[in-house]
């Protein structure tokens, strides 16, 4: 039918009549409604969007991460969910505090038997600004406690018959090596430490970077991000989350510049880094050293949003209850690269926008894609919620927030999907759900990807303690069962090595500027994974029973609602 000598006019009133009559008969009519393919499309036409070079890497609280927020508010409303954020919008404004630490002004000095040392800034010790004062100063005595590592559940306990009490603690960087990567991770981070010091009334933290760590990651490449500002989400009462006033300051010292501190004590640095590398048992002892740390710091406000939409579910009663799916929208922004010049050899521009393709754009496409696949067809008898959360590259900011912050019951909350980074660049015979092993989302996962062909694989990279730096660790710190979701290393194509290429990717193309759309994308891998999440959530969706932490789990217990 030709169309061309119509004007808009008449358009829009068919189009109004086509609508009117599509409503009539949405009324009248009985059938099931057939449910959407899965369109590899789509997806791509959303990664297009999100990874263009106009949103200048949709870092948080940017024009460019708010123009994507917009682009996702507005695929919700076209498949017809319900806004879940506040004030009846889509959106949750999550307010940040961004700390700068003043160039110049961080100072640390050691007094022993022999005297005195002042350690240089970047090339002895990093720190960064304090998110509570803008001036800061503390001076007092030192004590070792190990690893810093609370863990009754394992048998550890660093600060066992250690008084810390106005103290400045030294703990190692890392955590005792028989301590599960998951649980390790957890009980290992730099939050659960200074929490643990902050309790017990220190005033300061000083972490030692340790020979064994500097194979990891060198001290020369933190240092080259020393200078970077802090994000810290700010809570209704105002106050910076994850902060305690009573520490007063905090240094991250060198291997080599740390001895100073052990100078005197009852054994030397040499002989804990030996322990540490060999993967012996450390106990902490006071020191003999008085450590004086002092610099400034100055504020800035920025906001940005989290996007939250719901498909309510069917059942009169589980429609109360949601599945939740998350991904991150934002990225890193905009960087040149260490050593990179403004232009390259020929005078051609250097590329400095971080587009994020995989990282999380991919993420954000396939949970668009889910909705519409679930949106199209008859609602399971939960609901669903789609969180799109901001600030995951800044510490899961976002994630945090919402959790603290749901604009729903958090009891109401059955379990967490996260998606970030699918690897979608071979066709993939498997995924990884990471966290499937501590809830009975495991045998879940299992069931829905085997409806489609697509096995679950354990962790095959225990040691990067993937289950700890997404944000689906958001909503387990909030009781929820949860699992982080990835394409596994099986591909479907004998010629692909996946783990090869998963590993190319995390070593060439991770927080690069060539993580952008000419990366070798492969569309059908996508929606192959998007038709394995909308199983997932339709497993969770019309299960019987709510998800349940396994018997006497770790996590299960340390965070049960």
């Amino acid at each position: 039918m030709k169309l061309t000598h119509i004007t808009s006019a008449s358009l829009l009133s068919l189009a109004m009549l086509t609508a009117c009559g599509q409503q009539e008969a949405k009324k009248e009519t009985t059938v099931a409604i057939q449910p959407e393919q899965v369109d590899a499309e789509r997806i791509k036409a959303h990664v297009e969007f999100l990874a263009d070079d106009k949103l200048l890497g949709r870092d948080t609280g940017s024009d460019g991460y708010q123009i994507a927020a917009n682009y996702v508010i507005s695929n919700f409303k076209q498949l017809g969910l319900q806004p879940q954020g506040e004030h009846d919008t889509f959106e949750q404004e999550v307010t940040f505090r961004k700390t700068f630490l003043e160039e110049g002004s961080a100072t640390m000095k050691v007094e022993t038997a022999s005297g005195e040392t002042a350690l240089t800034f970047k090339d002895d010790f990093l720190a960064s600004g304090s998110a509570i004062e803008q001036e800061s100063f503390v001076q007092a005595e030192t004590v070792f406690v190990g690893y810093g590592v609370i863990a009754p559940d394992f048998g550890y306990d660093d600060y066992e018959g250690v008084d810390v009490k106005g103290k400045i603690v030294v703990v190692l960087t890392g955590r005792p090596d028989d301590l599960p990567s998951e649980e390790g991770a957890h009980l290992g981070s730099g939050r659960e430490k200074i929490r643990h010091a902050a309790e017990r009334g220190a005033v300061g933290f000083i972490t030692v970077h340790t020979p064994k760590r500097n194979k990891v990651r060198d001290f020369s490449v933190s240092a080259k991000y020393a200078s970077a500002p802090r994000l810290s989400w700010v809570g209704k009462d105002g106050k910076p989350h994850g902060t305690y006033e009573s520490i007063k300051g905090g240094a991250y010292v060198n291997h080599e510049a740390a001895a100073v501190l052990f100078e005197g004590a009852e054994q030397s640095l040499a002989s804990v880094f030996e322990k540490d590398t060999n993967n012996e048992a450390i106990k902490g002892f006071a020191l003999k050293s008085k450590v004086t740390l002092a610099k400034k710091s100055r504020h800035e406000e920025i906001t940005s949003p989290n996007v939250v939409a719901t498909l309510e579910g069917s059942d009169p009663k589980l429609k109360n209850e949601y599945v939740v799916f998350s991904a991150h929208l934002d990225h890193i922004g905009v960087s040149k690269h260490h050593g990179d010049h403004e232009e390259g050899e020929e005078g051609e521009e250097v590329d400095t926008i971080n587009n994020g393709a995989l990282d999380n754009a991919s993420g954000v496409s396939i949970l668009l894609e889910t909705a519409r696949l679930l949106a199209s067809q008859p609602a399971p008898k939960r609901s669903v919620l789609f969180v799109v959360v901001t600030g995951e590259e800044k510490g899961l900011l976002g994630s945090s927030y919402f959790a603290n912050n749901p604009t729903v019951p958090a009891m109401q909350m059955v379990a967490n999907v996260n998606l970030d980074m699918p690897l979608i660049l071979y066709p993939f015979a498997d995924v990884i759900a990471f966290g499937s092993t501590h809830s009975s989302l495991g045998p879940i996962v299992e069931s829905a990807a085997g409806k489609v062909d697509v096995s679950l694989s354990p962790d095959p990279m225990p040691e990067q303690a993937l289950f700890t730096r997404s944000d689906h660790y958001s909503f387990v710190k909030a009781g929820i069962p949860s699992v982080f979701l990835m394409t596994g290393f099986k591909s479907k194509d004998p010629e692909i090595d996946g783990g090869e290429m998963f590993r190319d990717f995390l070593k060439n193309h991770y927080h690069q500027h060539s993580d952008q759309i000419d990366l070798p994308i492969r569309w059908d891998a996508a929606a192959s994974f998007a038709e394995v999440n909308m199983m997932i959530g339709l497993e969770i969706a019309n299960g019987d029973k709510r998800p349940t932490w396994n018997q006497g789990d770790f996590f299960g217990k340390t965070f049960a609602q």
